[in-house]
């Protein structure tokens, strides 16, 4: 497995060795102790997520704040995205930058984004499964977000705007410098 910090402190791209044969391949898709030392600290995860999305889905940019604030190691299980972390840490270098990753079936990379983040993704394929691990238990009232196509974010999605497919509840997020407040 081999564990690189992405140019956002604490958000780490995760790839893991994979073995092939004539059966298929197998791979070890997370070690506790490994992971916990390489992101410098404990990680206890406490709920598995699972989502699938069509082609042009944006599931974007969502955070839980306070003693709800998540961390999350996510990955593709089927497909492919864009998938991106946003730093929302005041007191970081890097706040208000994110990172871009893609992740696939067929890369297998992961994504530890580590609580303070923003997180969402774009699905790039007709279909994608992703999966992800939380550290802290879901709270409908420690929900925040800030819109996709925040201009001060200016992430580049990867599809053109008339591709991409926002449900409701993200369509009215507020942007970046509200979201911040």
């Amino acid at each position: 497995m081999t564990i690189t910090e992405t140019e956002l402190p604490g958000c780490f791209i995760i790839e893991p060795k994979v073995f092939f044969d004539e059966r298929g391949y197998f791979m070890e898709s997370f070690n506790k102790e490994k992971f916990n030392a390489a992101v410098g600290y404990g990680i206890q995860f406490v709920q598995d997520n699972q989502s699938f999305s069509t082609k042009g889905v944006v599931r974007a940019l969502h955070q839980q704040i306070g003693e709800h604030a998540q961390a999350k190691l996510v990955r593709v299980l089927q497909g492919s995205v864009l998938d991106v972390a946003v730093d929302l840490r005041k007191e970081s270098p890097t706040f208000g930058k994110h990172v871009a990753v893609e992740l696939s079936y067929e890369n297998r990379k992961q994504l530890f984004i580590p609580r303070g983040f923003a997180h969402g993704f774009v699905a790039l394929t007709a279909t994608v499964e992703f999966f992800y691990k939380c550290d802290n238990y879901y709270h409908k009232d420690s929900e925040r977000g800030i819109i996709y196509n925040d201009p001060t974010l200016a992430i580049n999605w990867k599809l053109p705007a008339e591709e991409l497919i926002i449900s409701e509840k993200d369509a009215i997020l507020p942007k970046f410098k509200e979201a911040i407040l």
